[in-house]
């Protein structure tokens, strides 16, 4: 088969999944030229993770793609019917939206109860407008963002599987199964297994598997056999529900052996092997005690393990990773889709910025520092969990010492604020309380958002002083700067990247005193580079 595979681009991304769809999205709204290469075929049908979290909403919302994920979100509220009171519909007259009040979760299979959760708490109150597009599973996901990034013109190559690379300085050679190409930066996002990642040479250091896990949606002749909800039992733990059919097993008698342990390792932690209906009626059986009986799969089942890994580097000369290509772990509350998704959007403007050459190479050095942290928390959060799901006595104590904390209001208001990501921050310098974190919520007259104004990328300055002083100051980075004034209140302004993290804000009523003007004009130094010569523009009102 012939393939059309661009020979020489800005930015050649590797996968096709979320990650490497919205890093591509990213660079071409930055002005660059990108391709992906992905070597299925066709799109991935396994079942993979079933929601997002916030800042993965937010992000969808930043890019105008918020409608098409509500709808996902209400088709599959339809489809489970009971769970259709967790969505918050928009109170008439405001243009606000109430809180997903309901949308919790789980830890290591403890569902956490939302009558227990203070949804009053800041951190929740911050973020709601998104709230209604959390329930949206990987697969529907994907495709939202393939028609985003066909709507932006960057080509998706399937088919093509990279076989080769060298980094020479001034950009990439690749070898393709399509023909070699030469790109000015590869990205990739080509999963656990990661090619890229390979043959770039980039350690993947972590802690090797114990156990064998399966998820699918299927056919069951005798359901009454299986109770509803998480169920411990000497051989694993097993999950029926909460849709129709959806089961889950795991059981701590290591990886899979059919497949040797250095494979494992290398493909991170979901396996390649096919899974059929049989082994999953296996494991079922072994785990539930039972003797059930499966009929049929409805959904492509996936296994996978507790291989958890994180790459040494993110960036090795001008070859990046995102995803997971750069951490796997457990897929416990779908934190690695979310994960790679952040950092897509972290990296995606920073590189974009350094091939329109209105910022160093030493801006990309922040997209590790910024990462990493991040990715360090995820394992740990989900290696937690699996010490808490273990089946012998001392994992079954400490499951008691947990729940007991998880029936708290504290512990579940921590534990929900934990997995919702609404509490995530970069550690940027600066004294007020929104800086490093993802913009709030922010509402101005006439009951628009901040964030509904900077849908094709750049950074967004709201400016609420009286004569519009920090626009003015603004309008020298025309075109990188997008300036929003409103009516005065508090906040009085702030400065939010292309990724959603503020890196500027105040709260002074004299907002045009030098100490505040001179802080923007740092901030705007330190992200969006030195001034343009372009004229001034007006303030977007």
């Amino acid at each position: 088969m012939n393939i059309d595979v661009n020979q020489n681009v800005d930015v050649t991304v590797v996968g096709a999944g979320p990650v490497g769809l919205v890093l591509a999205a990213e660079l071409a709204l930055a002005g660059a030229t990108v391709q992906v290469l992905e070597r299925r075929a066709e799109p991935d049908e396994a079942m993979k993770a079933q929601s997002i979290n916030m800042p993965t909403a937010e992000a969808l919302d930043r890019r105008g793609l918020l409608p098409a994920a509500e709808k996902v979100q209400r088709e599959i509220l339809e489809r489970m019917g009971s769970f259709a009171r967790m969505v918050g519909d928009r109170t008439p007259g405001e243009g606000r939206r109430a809180p997903d009040s309901r949308f919790t979760g789980h830890f290591a299979g403890m569902i956490l109860d939302a009558d227990l959760v203070d949804w009053s708490d800041p951190d929740f109150a911050a973020h709601t407008a998104a709230a209604g597009a959390r329930m949206v599973p990987q697969r529907e996901l994907e495709a939202l963002l393939a028609e985003h990034v066909a709507r932006l013109g960057v080509p998706v190559r399937r088919g093509v599987e990279v076989t080769a690379l060298e980094d020479t300085g001034d950009g990439v050679l690749v070898g393709t199964t399509a023909g070699p190409v030469r790109t000015g930066w590869l990205l990739g996002c080509d999963g656990g297994h990661s090619a890229v990642r390979r043959l770039a040479g980039i350690d993947f250091p972590g802690t090797d598997p114990e156990l064998t896990g399966y998820q699918a949606v299927v056919d069951i002749a005798d359901p009454e056999k299986l109770a509803n909800g998480w169920v411990w039992s000497p051989e694993g733990v097993y999950r029926c529900g909460p849709q129709p059919g959806r089961v889950a097993t795991m059981e701590f008698d290591g990886p899979p052996a059919d497949l040797p342990h250095a494979r494992l390792r290398s493909r991170g932690g979901t396996s390649m092997a096919p899974v059929t209906l049989q082994e999953l009626q296996t494991s079922l059986r072994r785990v539930s005690g039972t003797d059930v009986t499966l009929t049929a799969l409805r959904a492509t089942p996936t296994r996978w393990t507790d291989n958890t890994r994180q790459a040494a580097a993110y960036r090795s000369g001008r070859v990046l990773l995102a995803g997971d290509a750069a951490h796997v772990h457990p897929p416990f509350g779908g934190q690695g889709l979310n994960l790679g998704v952040g950092d897509a959007m972290n990296l995606g403007w920073k590189l974009g910025a350094v091939i329109a050459g209105w910022a160093s190479e030493g801006l990309l050095d922040t997209y590790d520092a910024e990462r990493r942290p991040l990715g360090v928390w995820v394992l740990d959060w989900t290696r937690a969990q699996i010490g808490v799901l273990r089946g012998d006595a001392k994992s079954a104590a400490l499951r008691e010492v947990v729940a007991d904390l998880l029936s708290t209001r504290a512990g579940t208001t921590y534990a929900v604020k934990k997995i919702s990501g609404v509490t995530q921050r970069v550690d940027l310098p600066g004294d007020h309380p929104l800086v490093g974190r993802f913009v709030p919520d922010l509402w101005l007259r006439g009951g628009s958002r901040l964030v509904d104004h900077g849908h094709g990328g750049g950074f967004l300055l709201l400016d609420r002083t009286p004569d519009g002083a920090f626009a003015r100051l603004a309008a020298g980075w025309a075109g990188r700067v997008s300036s929003v004034t409103d009516d005065h209140a508090t906040p009085t302004g702030v400065l939010v990247r292309p990724d959603g993290v503020v890196v500027w804000a105040c709260d002074t009523a004299d907002a045009t005193g030098i100490a505040t003007v001179t802080g923007l004009e740092a901030a705007l130094l330190r992200w969006a580079g030195a001034p343009s010569a372009s004229p001034e523009h007006e303030p977007v009102g």
